[in-house]
């Protein structure tokens, strides 16, 4: 089964993604071996996201794990996360955790509509420390929550479900 997320602005019906794009939250990865053994993983898209592992297995946790860790230099500098491009040959998809993809999605809504922390708050009624805590990657954000900060922002967030391939 896929689960898909996504938003589009208040005032204009879209049509519905084709299938590449039901995988966003999936970054392509390249494996590299090494030498010395092991192998070596790093993102195009996501430079900031570079690991290894002992094992095939170890290095696709680890780069699990690099991703994530590279989505909070994102969040502490308030930039916009590159969406994932197409995959390529040598290339394996490392996911993010649906609710870190879901926060993704709102952090790059928030720059490209330049509203802050303080001001997305105002808009919601809420204190400045539960923005604060919904744009915070290690923190648990209900689904509903989340959705209001879409409105906020004018936008709309769907939810669909698909019978996976």
């Amino acid at each position: 089964m896929v689960v898909w997320f996504a938003f589009h602005d208040k005032s204009i019906i879209q049509p519905r993604p084709s299938d590449q794009h039901l995988n966003i939250m999936n970054y392509p990865a390249l494996f590299e071996a090494v030498e010395e053994g092991g192998f070596v993983l790093s993102f195009r898209d996501i430079p900031e996201a570079i690991t290894q592992g002992e094992t095939e297995e170890h290095a696709k946790a680890q780069a699990e794990d690099a991703l994530l860790t590279a989505m909070e230099f994102y969040f502490e500098d308030k930039r916009p996360v590159p969406h994932p491009s197409a995959l390529r040959p040598g290339e394996q998809l490392v996911s993010l955790p649906l609710s870190v993809w879901i926060k993704v999605l709102l952090l790059n809504e928030q720059l490209a509509a330049g509203v802050k922390n303080a001001e997305l708050a105002r808009r919601m009624g809420a204190a400045p420390q539960e923005v604060n805590r919904i744009t915070n990657l290690h923190h648990t954000t209900k689904i509903d929550t989340i959705a209001k900060a879409f409105a906020c922002l004018g936008k709309q967030l769907l939810i669909d479900v698909e019978q996976s391939n």
